[in-house]
């Protein structure tokens, strides 16, 4: 019989509950999956929470997994039982099969394995997102990542590297920083004992950043902000400490830019989805881009992948393994 991990009231880790499911059957234009690795992104737990809505209760949540084709619905074209695939953003991805709408599937080449994908594909996606289509980053440029050690962040390292830009990171120990610089970014700071305001006005010159990419949220508002030149742009794309508070227009002095992306928003249709994953594969396989699923938990262990998470336990990529 198979299980998932299912959320029946918004709470701490411990709504997280393990169970057995029906198996389900696929629709027109979807397909069933038997999935052998699981995603696990902050997304998550702002599902879990309550501070991203869910369409009703109870839910699986989950929203990235790789695995294999086991049965097509009426109107399938593109895949077939046995393709290698893997997706990120159709919510349910906490179980051991799953329903997905075949269009949001990608199909996984040769040299990327399952626990591979199911690391790196929602994240490397929006690496790629942030540093390609929402600010074009070359070698010109200079930014500011928050949390540079973490999952999302370590892939910007090597990509912003890649690109031949200055990266400037935030990291919360001296062993966080360590593994960012090994991952290339070029300055680090440690924010337990650093204002990353001062520290990056010292290492631009004064000048500031020409984008900062902000996931922490309410910890790093406003003071991003500050770290940008006059028509720069702050990139605001998770909330890990919080949301970002209400805030005035004219706190964007000196004609500064602001946005919320949304990897669905740059992923919208099959073309753009299988255009950015090409990219992100195309990465990995040529190795600018080394991705490592620092952190397994079995599927009903799913509990404790949220607690080490929130707690900053946690360096790079966290799945879980059905």
């Amino acid at each position: 019989m198979p299980h998932s991990v299912r959320l029946h009231a918004h709470g701490g880790p411990e709504a997280l509950v393990y169970e057995e499911m029906a198996l389900p059957s696929p629709g027109p234009g979807e397909v069933l999956l038997r999935q052998h690795a699981i995603g696990v992104n902050y997304i998550d737990i702002y599902h879990r929470t309550g501070l991203y809505k869910l369409p009703s209760l109870p839910a699986t949540i989950g929203s990235e997994g790789a695995g294999e084709v086991i049965g097509v619905g009426p109107g399938v074209e593109r895949l077939k039982t046995g393709d290698r695939v893997a997706y990120a953003g159709p919510l349910g991805a906490y179980a051991d099969v799953r329903v997905v709408p075949a269009d949001r599937l990608v199909k996984l080449p040769d040299g990327i394995d399952y626990e591979l994908a199911a690391s790196m594909l929602l994240r490397g996606m929006t690496v790629r997102s942030l540093l390609r289509q929402v600010y074009p980053v070359d070698a010109g440029t200079t930014l500011l990542f928050h949390a540079a050690a973490g999952g999302v962040g370590l892939i910007a390292c090597q990509w912003a590297r890649a690109l031949g830009a200055t990266m400037i990171g935030t990291v919360s120990s001296d062993e966080k920083g360590e593994l960012a610089r090994e991952n290339g970014c070029t300055h680090v700071i440690n924010t337990k004992r650093e204002d990353f305001v001062a520290r990056v006005r010292t290492l631009t010159d004064g000048k500031g950043c020409d984008v900062v990419y902000d996931s922490v949220g309410k910890d790093t508002f406003p003071k991003s902000l500050d770290c940008l030149r006059p028509r720069g742009l702050w990139v605001s794309f998770g909330n890990s400490s919080g949301p970002v508070p209400p805030f005035e227009l004219t706190a964007l002095k000196g004609s500064l830019f602001a946005t919320r992306p949304s990897i669905l928003a740059y992923t919208a249709t099959t073309q753009d989805l299988e255009e950015n994953a090409t990219d992100l594969f195309e990465m990995v396989l040529s190795k600018k881009i080394r991705i490592t699923a620092n952190h397994r938990y079995p599927l009903a262990r799913a509990a404790d992948a949220h607690r080490d998470l929130e707690a900053r336990r946690t360096t790079g990529s966290v799945i879980l393994v059905p």
